[in-house]
């Protein structure tokens, strides 16, 4: 029996260590300690953690890297970002977005992210960002799992056509239905454009995606009106509400019952925590709110939540680096998910619940799924998550297609080490 690929005493997340993953034909053939047999290519983990590919369940890969253009946005507000992306739009070419969206997509595989879902503005009737889009996903579809979502920026029926634009584009190929029910121009609005979101989806088979919420108003119930039309129109499992931060500004007894009407639907939750965290209290002096759904409370209630991480340098948010364990960083942070069964669940909260979001076949370290994974300059996922460490190696389908060399500091002190390796900074070593 030989393989195409083998690494060595790998540490899994779920804590098995000294495991050997043998990878033949683009799967994990075999799964164990101390497999013996000639490979294409052999790769010591030296017990450091092999993760399954990092999932970004929520990001907008049309307006990344597009920062300073026409200009920075001055109030770092959600309103301005959404205008300042208006005046770019007229003026950016189909190519343009192609090359921004590549660029970004190299930056994730670099970092192990393999899989994203991307929502797609169809505001406008040339629609030049889905067929940016569908190319750039028929470009990387070899190596990185890219999905399309239909968003109605300027809202599905506040903005002229756009309701017959998010048809087309659907028409076109992408996948999802999404929408922005809090950006209508009324709240009666808002819960007729998510009825009639959800109804185009149930007829089309498809899932939705919908930005849900996403304002400091604690009377932005939009989620409320989702939950139900889940529920009327049999789409349990397949509806997430992307943001949903006006569940932090509403009082507890609303939510109590919020959160039972989502759990009957089984909605998804996709919080944002690095723009969720920057972009909302804004109009607050002190105390100012973290902006972050209520995580913690979703997620006790039953409900699949993830983390995604939105934007990277666009008029929305300046930083980012498509490194999905800042991202999970920064929702344990503010979530004050500080324990260990915690942190532990964060970083599943960027790895296999945003997998299961975007339902990626064959996914996770376990024998028949796809030989996608990542062998990370740490220990654990808490160590990774407290690190954010260098992804040694990234392999899709059995082939190493990304590789970094290790993360290690050259010490001139006399008595000290000659050198430092961050991973060694840990209890019990």
């Amino acid at each position: 029996m030989s393989f195409d690929l083998i690494i060595q005493n790998a540490t899994l997340p779920d804590g098995r260590s000294g495991i050997d993953i043998g990878c033949r034909d683009g799967r994990i053939a075999a799964l164990e300690a101390g497999i013996i047999a000639e490979a294409g290519q052999v790769i010591d983990a030296k017990g450091l953690l092999v993760s399954p590919p990092f999932v970004d369940a929520h990001f907008h890969l049309d307006a990344t890297l597009s920062l300073g253009t026409p200009r920075m946005n001055q109030s770092g507000t959600l309103l301005e970002g959404i205008a300042l992306w208006g005046e770019l739009k007229p003026i950016q070419t189909v190519d343009e977005i192609i090359d921004r969206a590549m660029r970004y997509c190299d930056m994730a595989v670099s970092q192990g992210l393999l899989a994203v879902r991307t929502h797609v503005d169809v505001s406008d009737a040339d629609l030049k960002t889905v067929q940016a889009l569908l190319q750039v996903r028929e470009n990387v579809k070899d190596y990185l799992d890219l999905q399309l979502v239909a968003f109605p920026q300027d809202g599905v029926f506040r903005a002229e056509g756009a309701d017959k634009h998010l048809l087309r584009a659907l028409d076109m190929g992408v996948d999802v239905v999404g929408g922005i029910p809090h950006f209508e121009r009324t709240m009666a609005d808002g819960a007729r454009s998510v009825t009639w979101l959800c109804e185009v989806a149930a007829e089309r088979g498809l899932q939705v995606d919908m930005h849900c919420d996403e304002s400091d108003d604690p009377m932005s119930r939009h989620v409320e009106t989702l939950a139900y039309e889940t529920q009327r129109l049999g789409l349990q499992g397949r509806v997430a509400g992307s943001h949903l931060t006006s569940m932090h500004s509403m009082d507890n007894y609303f939510v109590s019952k919020l959160t039972a009407l989502m759990v009957e639907a089984e909605m998804q939750v996709i919080a944002n925590p690095l723009i969720n965290i920057m972009l909302q209290g804004r109009h607050d002096t002190y105390p100012k709110r973290r902006g972050q759904t209520r995580v913690r409370e979703l997620r006790d209630a039953g409900l699949n939540v993830a983390f995604g991480s939105d934007c990277v340098m666009d008029p929305w948010y300046s930083l980012g680096s498509a490194d999905m364990l800042e991202v999970a960083s920064m929702g344990l942070h503010v979530g004050q998910l500080s324990s260990r069964a915690d942190m532990r669940w964060c970083f599943d909260a960027v790895t296999e619940l945003p997998a299961k979001i975007l339902g990626l076949e064959g996914y996770g370290i376990a024998v028949g799924n796809k030989a996608d994974m990542v062998l990370l300059q740490a220990y654990d996922p808490i160590e990774a998550i407290r690190l954010k460490p260098t992804r040694l190696a990234v392999v899709r389908k059995g082939r190493v297609i990304a590789e970094t060399p290790p993360k290690l500091t050259t010490l001139s002190l006399e008595g000290r080490p000659g050198e430092v390796d961050p991973a060694s900074f840990r209890p019990g070593r």
